[in-house]
């Protein structure tokens, strides 16, 4: 069985043991995804934000409590919306909307920070999800994603094994499209891009890049020097921010 957008969220076996890798102290998402996410983002103060695939909504919690005006997190996963709204009961203007981000319908000029972490890679459509985020921003208003690098998304072949990876594969680079990955277990499509289809289509959609970043690792940030020594070796995250070109 193969599984689309968030539903793999919602399988519970899943879902436990992917809580359990997500929180470990040395998940890329904390180590190598977040500080560079949390340094493009820079000061929220006054901010109405936006998280398309919040997950958990604990950086929501994060940047209200850094000063941001308000945060709605949009999951399409009933497990996650339900994490996300026990994690932002902690806070008076966080909310969370069960909703993929295709359903999702944003009202003009509503948000100043648009954030998406890990999730733009499972969306067959990321050029009609662009325009509303597009939509929703108000001139000059940030929009700020991270997604799984296109050299991992390009060739499932390095994660059909088992145990500790020391190699990868990228293959198929510039064939972009679906590509079914196992995944803790599962089956999971998700869509690979290469990095110029990424930049193309913010043009596109009315953005100017203002800053991509491809997780160079920060050795401080790692317990191991073997951990920091592998993780150097090939790109896991590409983070891209833009803004809102003023109308």
């Amino acid at each position: 069985m193969e599984f689309r957008g968030a539903s793999v969220y919602d399988e519970e076996k899943f879902y436990e043991n992917y809580m359990k890798r997500r929180n470990r102290p040395e998940s890329p998402n904390n180590i190598i995804e977040k500080p560079i996410l949390l340094e493009m983002i820079g000061d929220v103060a006054g901010k109405r934000i936006l998280d398309l695939g919040c997950g958990d909504a604990e950086i929501g919690v994060e940047l209200l409590q850094q000063g941001g005006d308000s945060y709605l997190g949009v999951d399409g996963s009933k497990n996650m919306a339900r994490v996300a709204a026990l994690s932002l009961e902690r806070t008076t203007t966080g909310q969370v909307l069960h909703s993929s981000m295709e359903a999702w319908q944003p009202q003009p000029g509503q948000y100043d920070l648009v954030i998406s972490r890990f999730a733009l890679h499972y969306l067959a459509d990321l050029n009609g999800v662009f325009t509303k985020v597009h939509d929703s921003l108000v001139p000059g208003g940030k929009f700020i994603f991270s997604v799984q690098h296109p050299v991992l998304t390009s060739s499932a072949k390095s994660v059909e094994g088992s145990g500790r990876r020391s190699d990868w594969i990228v293959d198929d680079y510039f064939n972009q499209g679906e590509r079914a990955e196992p995944w803790i277990g599962k089956k999971v499509i998700k869509y690979h891009r290469t990095i110029e289809e990424y930049f193309k289509l913010l043009l596109q959609a009315g953005f100017a890049v203002d800053d991509l970043r491809e997780g160079t690792p920060r050795a401080d940030s790692f317990s191991s020097k073997e951990e920091y020594e592998r993780r150097m070796r090939i790109p896991l995250v590409l983070l891209i921010s833009s803004t809102k070109r003023g109308e």
